[in-house]
């Protein structure tokens, strides 16, 4: 996998003497001041960016950027302006430095400085605090340029910026602008945004490169690099151990499946330690129920959720969290052969229950369920478990948001405030009884699809059949892991999505 992690350097405060100018100077600005007659930046560019304002070509509204050339009028060579609406958050603070970020990468800047004025952000600040609103930008900069890289015989680099600099108008001083804290926040802000990309680089790598194997590598060069130990449990071992959901779904291809399980031990001392579980169907053709042709090679992003755990568990390793966290990676390939599992057979799983198979295009559910079970074996109490488990969340809730089904009102709490701290959309799906019945079988204990009503549910409730009573959560990012088009700091492909939302959330920060 090519390296995508970024490597940003990042100062806060006024250049040093001797130090080069930026290539660019980011400054966010709201409608009001063009409306005025305040100095903004520069007389003559200020009434440039008056006149476009004027005729309607520029008017500072949410995720607008006006770039221009200063024409050695300030020491860095461009400027750009990018509308802000005061009171918008940190979502808003994410959308603008997603938005200056484009612009830079339209002239080029690989150095760019940000003037933080009291007009657009004093308002921001002290409604989250100066660390969440650096953390935001600093996200909302970073995961902006991180982009799908194509394959090609001339390998293209990846625009980056080498340097980000804030510094504060004068005259805007205090506890809001302390820079201690804008520090942390720009840092841990640009370790989020890194471990996104990581987890995007993983979903967008082809599925002829990342097999369950390949899988497993990747996953033992981050446990490697982190000093964690890691089991990789390779198909001898898997049925050593029961793992018949596991097996059956890899069984059709040439290509072994792996249980992946890794351990995170920032608190040796706690008895609590996250599940955090991650589908890795490295390419899904729907097996003996075939899918169709059209937009199946979308199926790399199959292993979306185990891209999402291993993502958040570089953050977590990246920013000593002290936390206990298992992170575990059913992975396989699901494809048709002489060999693949049919529709009606009967599977015995890891658990010791039984299912049988109705569609084989249901297949992260089984999968995922023995990977339940291998992190409950191996000491987790709480459970969250992450896929892109069915298309019925889309029909419900689109591309804007993931899914979520639990046996848990608090845990899921838990994870709603997360999810509003990340700026990850999450709706919780209802898990109604009634909607076990439609899982039940003749032939076993219960069977791997039902009707399509209340599909999305239905899927997540087959996996929380396996939680044996731990809090459990599941999230379909069936919707949301793979973009058609790019959208704010998401791109087109991979988006990463629920790294931070689970970092946030198992990093113990208070609701």
């Amino acid at each position: 996998m090519r390296d995508g992690i970024m490597a940003t350097s990042i100062r806060i405060g006024n250049r040093q003497a001797g130090e080069s100018a930026p290539d660019a100077l980011v400054r966010f600005i709201i409608e009001e001041e063009l409306k005025g007659s305040a100095e903004i930046i520069h007389a003559q560019i200020d009434g440039q960016l008056r006149a476009c304002h004027a005729k309607g070509l520029f008017q500072a509204k949410p995720e607008q950027a006006e770039g221009m050339p200063t024409l050695g009028l300030l020491e860095a060579a461009h400027v750009v302006f990018v509308g802000y609406v005061p009171g918008s958050g940190a979502e808003g603070l994410r959308h603008a430095g997603a938005a200056a970020a484009k612009a830079l990468k339209k002239v080029r800047a690989v150095h760019a400085e940000f003037l933080l004025t009291s007009s657009a952000l004093e308002q921001d600040l002290g409604a989250i605090g100066a660390e969440a609103a650096a953390q935001a930008i600093t996200e909302g900069v970073l995961l902006a340029l991180h982009d799908r890289q194509p394959l090609k015989k001339e390998e293209q680099e990846r625009f980056q910026l080498s340097g980000v600099s804030y510094r504060f108008e004068d005259g805007f001083d205090g506890p809001l602008v302390d820079s201690e804290l804008w520090k942390r926040g720009a840092d841990k802000g640009q370790v989020l945004a890194s471990s996104v990309a990581y987890a995007r680089d993983l979903t967008n790598l082809p599925g002829n490169d990342l097999t369950p194997e390949r899988l497993a590598f990747h996953a033992e060069e981050l446990a490697l690099h982190y000093e964690l130990e890691i089991e990789v449990i390779d198909e001898w071992t898997a049925a050593e151990q029961g793992m018949g959901g596991l097996l059956a779904i890899g069984q059709g291809s040439v290509n072994p499946p792996r249980m992946i399980v890794i351990h995170y031990k920032g608190a040796p001392e706690s008895s609590e330690v996250w599940g955090l579980i991650g589908k890795g169907i490295t390419f899904d053709t729907g097996g003996i129920s075939l899918k169709k042709s059209a937009g199946m090679e979308e199926m790399i992003s199959d292993m979306g959720g185990a891209a999402s755990v291993l993502g958040a568990l570089r953050a977590l390793a990246e920013l000593k969290v002290e936390v206990n966290a298992l992170v575990v990676v059913p992975a396989a390939e699901n494809m048709p052969s002489d060999r693949a599992i049919k529709p009606g057979d009967v599977i015995r799983m890891m658990s010791g229950h039984t299912v049988e198979v109705v569609n084989t295009d249901a297949e992260g559910r089984i999968v995922l369920a023995d990977g339940l079970t291998t992190a409950i074996r191996r000491g987790a109490t709480k459970l969250v478990d992450v896929a892109t488990l069915t298309g019925a969340v889309m029909v419900t809730l689109g591309y804007e948001a993931t899914g979520a089904v639990t046996n848990n009102d608090s845990l899921m709490t838990d994870v709603l405030h997360a999810s509003e701290r990340a700026g990850e959309r999450v709706w919780q799906l209802p898990a109604y009884p009634e909607f076990m019945k439609g899982l039940r079988s003749e032939a076993a204990d219960l069977k791997n699809s039902g009707t399509q009503y209340g599909g999305a549910s239905k899927g997540g409730m087959f996996i929380g059949y396996f939680a044996e009573g731990l809090p459990w959560v599941h999230l379909d990012i069936g919707g949301t892991a793979w973009l058609e088009a790019s959208r704010g700091w998401e791109p087109k492909g991979g988006t990463g999505v629920m790294v931070r939302t689970l970092v946030e959330l198992t990093s113990g920060r208070p609701s």
